[in-house]
């Protein structure tokens, strides 16, 4: 059986996926049909084209787009579901996905009602697929660490499926370590703790989150290959990297997946993981993230794999969770070894 065969056949999970950016074309055109907007896109191939991207502003310009296209508290059913089918079809068995509520509060969205549509996409999928997904809220830089305790009010009143904080946005214009007292408020409510560091600004943003937010995982980390010191103390500290590889080369954080740091990061023994980041707007999902690591970096089966029970082990699933689909994977990939 050929590799590329028995990739689609590994069991995965994802922890770095932004439900707003798996919005699919066809989704996006609904979207605007449902709430009578006039978008610069008539079909699918249309969106196909808005998504092409040649720097990283344009990139949060096309996002926003998406953002302003969500003109209801129920879409985000659909949007969710159709994330989770999407990642079944690659055979990935639990999501961790972001949400941005404060985006689309702004808008006059309700939080309350779009974490409920939200869970009714992830209900029906787990009933459809038998995937499992939480969430994570990302509190977007932007907003500042006032709009940060504002949100984290929200997930105190209601926080159904939410396992962690997250922490997206702009690095250079709003250093992590603003948000300090933010995420000590969300470890003291029981969050678990992750940020996006390294993707537009180099290691210092990345010390920042580990040492001021004591994050468990960094979300790209693709700047800590510039200091050996940092990889270092990432390994010291057992942190996850969620490397996100085609997002990175379609956003120019790096030219091809063959400059991508994520061979040196888990040839030093750096907990590392695969995510797909934003797929429909990257024209990815988790079995083509896993086949251009095959074909560009040489990752054997086994080592793709081991990405796979990476992002088990650092999942913020319940410990026996953890070791029930540990179990599952191992079977699974074994009986995908022999065959070979």
């Amino acid at each position: 059986m050929k590799v590329e065969q028995l990739i689609r056949k590994l069991p995965k999970a994802e922890q770095h996926i932004h439900i707003v950016g798996s919005t699919r074309p066809e989704t996006l055109l609904w979207l605007a049909d449902d709430g009578g907007l006039e978008k610069p896109f008539k079909t699918s191939r249309d969106v196909q084209n808005f998504f092409q991207f040649t720097s990283f502003p344009q990139f949060i310009n096309a996002y926003c787009t998406i953002v302003d296209c969500i003109t209801k508290e129920n879409q985000f059913e659909r949007i969710t579901y159709e994330m989770l089918e999407s990642e079944a079809q690659c055979n990935v068995q639990y999501v961790e996905a972001s949400f941005s509520p404060l985006d689309h509060v702004l808008r006059g969205l309700d939080y309350g009602k779009m974490l409920d549509a939200a869970n009714r996409g992830i209900d029906r999928a787990r009933m459809d697929f038998a995937i499992e997904c939480n969430l994570r809220i990302d509190l977007v830089r932007n907003y500042g660490p006032e709009k940060g305790m504002e949100i984290l009010d929200w997930v105190e009143s209601k926080n159904d499926n939410i396992i962690s904080v997250d922490l997206g946005g702009s690095e250079e214009r709003f250093p992590a370590k603003q948000y300090k007292s933010v995420y000590q408020r969300a470890k003291k409510i029981g969050l678990h703790l992750v940020a996006h560091a390294g993707e537009a600004a180099g290691p210092d943003s990345i010390w920042q989150a580990v040492t001021e937010l004591e994050v468990e995982h960094i979300g790209h980390g693709v700047t800590a290959i510039h200091e050996p010191k940092l990889m270092e103390h990432l390994k010291k500290r057992n942190i996850t990297i969620e490397a996100c590889p085609t997002s990175n080369v379609r956003t120019r954080v790096v030219n091809t997946i063959k400059d991508h740091p994520i061979k040196v990061f888990n040839d030093l023994g750096l907990a590392v993981t695969v995510n797909t980041d934003d797929p429909s707007m990257f024209g990815t999902d988790m079995n083509n993230e896993y086949l251009q690591l095959h074909h560009q970096l040489g990752f054997s089966l086994q080592e793709l794999f081991k990405f796979s029970l990476n992002a088990v082990d650092s999942s913020f699933l319940p410990e026996e969770s953890k070791s029930k689909m540990r179990k599952s994977f191992m079977k699974t990939c074994n009986r995908i070894l022999n065959e070979k």
